[in-house]
């Protein structure tokens, strides 16, 4: 068998390279870079098997002899910017590299007659605030230039299945972290700032808004269920998460209460990492996802902080 992984470096690719050349697979790594930051796979111990190539997903003929050359069985889309927050300072590379990247894709495959199975990262996002625990059939309403992208490749995505019948899917994920996760993100922050106060406890973590909740799981697991998701004998979009959502201000506390730390003393909140328009409560439900693939999440937040602080004390 084998797989092209667009976006392949980032923590969800990573992970996916390494869970696919486990099985056997032969992996074809694509990233818009000729120099690639390949941390997370020499971290992976991956460095050396995956076979990497550069591609812009925009760009069709580029794509196109991709997929001609390799005539790869499965192909999994996580390529683009992954960001909420610089979504909003980056509208337009938001939605080229999202909507316009994913339509290229489907197109590509669709053109060239492959038969292969093709997935497409979803996010969570795309609900803006649950009132319910969240499924494929929950009202939609996102909130950033990121979410909206997302929504739109979605059902782009569910457009070329019923229409063209092609073999495409989307997993839709809720918030899910690992030791690979960018700097970007707050978790990482969080944890990382953490560290720091209990070498300097001088120093202050600046943060935003604490009272969201989110669902947090483990992105290794979810890696398993996309998989799943795509090959299934029917394919069926699905909600990927743990079902239970915290607060920020929980997570918080529960990763300085593990280093022994009141987090009072050394967060700072500050109104410029506020966003423009933010999500207040996401949840999903994972009753879907068990009842048709046997999937479900096995670690929830409270996991999630103690394995990533266990990680952070190994890597030191």
């Amino acid at each position: 068998m084998k797989a092209l992984v667009f976006g392949c470096t980032g923590q969800d690719g990573s992970l996916l390279c390494r869970s696919l050349l486990r099985q056997g697979i032969h992996v074809i790594g694509v990233s818009r870079s000729s120099n690639p930051n390949l941390s997370t796979h020499q971290q992976l111990g991956i460095a050396n098997a995956v076979e990497l190539t550069t591609a812009d997903l925009c760009d069709f003929r580029e794509i196109l002899e991709l997929v001609a050359l390799h005539n790869p069985d499965e192909i999994y889309n996580l390529a683009a910017q992954s960001s909420v927050g610089l979504s909003f300072q980056q509208p337009v590379d938001t939605f080229n590299s999202i909507i316009n990247g994913t339509i290229n894709l489907l197109e590509v495959v669709r053109f060239s007659g492959s038969g292969c199975r093709m997935y497409f990262a979803g996010s969570s996002e795309i609900f803006g605030n649950t009132t319910q625990p969240a499924d494929v059939t929950s009202p939609r309403q996102p909130l950033s230039p990121y979410a909206i992208a997302k929504d739109a490749s979605f059902n782009t995505v569910n457009v070329y299945r019923q229409a063209y019948g092609m073999k495409c899917v989307t997993g839709i994920l809720f918030n899910h972290e690992s030791p690979y996760r960018s700097s970007t993100f707050v978790t990482r922050k969080i944890v990382e700032g953490a560290l720091r106060c209990r070498l300097d406890p001088d120093h202050k973590l600046r943060l935003g808004n604490l009272s969201v909740s989110r669902d947090w799981g483990w992105a290794e697991e979810y890696v398993e269920a996309i998989q799943l998701i795509l090959r299934a004998e029917r394919l069926e979009d699905q909600v990927i998460c743990t079902g239970r959502a915290v607060t920020l201000e929980y997570f918080v506390d529960r990763v300085f209460g593990e280093l022994g730390m009141d987090w009072h003393s050394h967060v700072t909140l500050v109104e410029e990492l506020l966003r423009p328009s933010e999500i207040e409560f996401s949840v999903g439900n994972p009753q879907p996802m068990q009842a048709t693939h046997g999937w479900r999440a096995r670690k929830d937040v409270d996991g999630v902080i103690t394995a990533l602080l266990a990680s952070v004390s190994v890597a030191g």
